[in-house]
């Protein structure tokens, strides 16, 4: 089985807090990549960036994306950077699965993002590194998306019934 939905974006976007929702909505489990490769290697993500590097999580993230999207029937959220992975893109691609795209304007994503404390690749610069990884991987989020949704001034909740509504029109949704 494979999931009903996807959900990826910038740091921030909502995709966990919106997956949860969405998955209420459907009546399916959620989970998130980033805690499905914690379980799968018994370390925190900034354990594995600090330990590997960000290259070596990707390795490890990207083989558990991979399997979530073969074996998981519910809605899966996507860490930030797992479709900068190009067997991550392949596999979504080749999936079926609907892609959905969470869209936040750059000042809502730094009000939610804070200090950056709790995300590696954002804790020195949230604003400048916000800035950067928005620019390299709009176009890649775009290229595996099939659906977009903006989440500026809205609830989780508001956001999975978008998607709800939207998946209902994705034939094999």
């Amino acid at each position: 089985m494979t999931p009903r939905a996807v959900l990826v974006g910038l740091p921030a976007s909502g995709k966990t807090s919106t997956g949860r929702a969405l998955g209420r909505r459907l009546g399916v489990e959620f989970a998130d990549s980033d805690a499905l490769v914690e379980r799968a290697t018994g370390r925190t993500v900034g354990q594995l960036f600090a330990e590997r590097g960000e290259a070596g999580f990707r390795a490890v993230e990207a083989d558990a994306v991979i399997a979530a999207l073969v074996d998981f029937p519910g809605v899966l959220a996507l860490g930030g950077g797992a479709v900068t992975t190009p067997p991550v893109r392949a596999a979504l691609q080749s999936s079926g699965v609907p892609v959905v795209l969470l869209r936040a304007r750059r000042s809502t994503l730094l009000a939610r993002i804070g200090d950056g404390a709790t995300r590696p690749l954002l804790r020195a610069d949230p604003a400048g590194r916000l800035a950067v990884l928005s620019a390299e991987r709009a176009s890649i989020y775009e290229e595996v998306a099939t659906l977009t949704v903006p989440t500026d001034d809205r609830s989780p909740t508001q956001v999975a019934a978008a998607i709800a509504a939207a998946l209902q029109e994705v034939p094999g949704a």
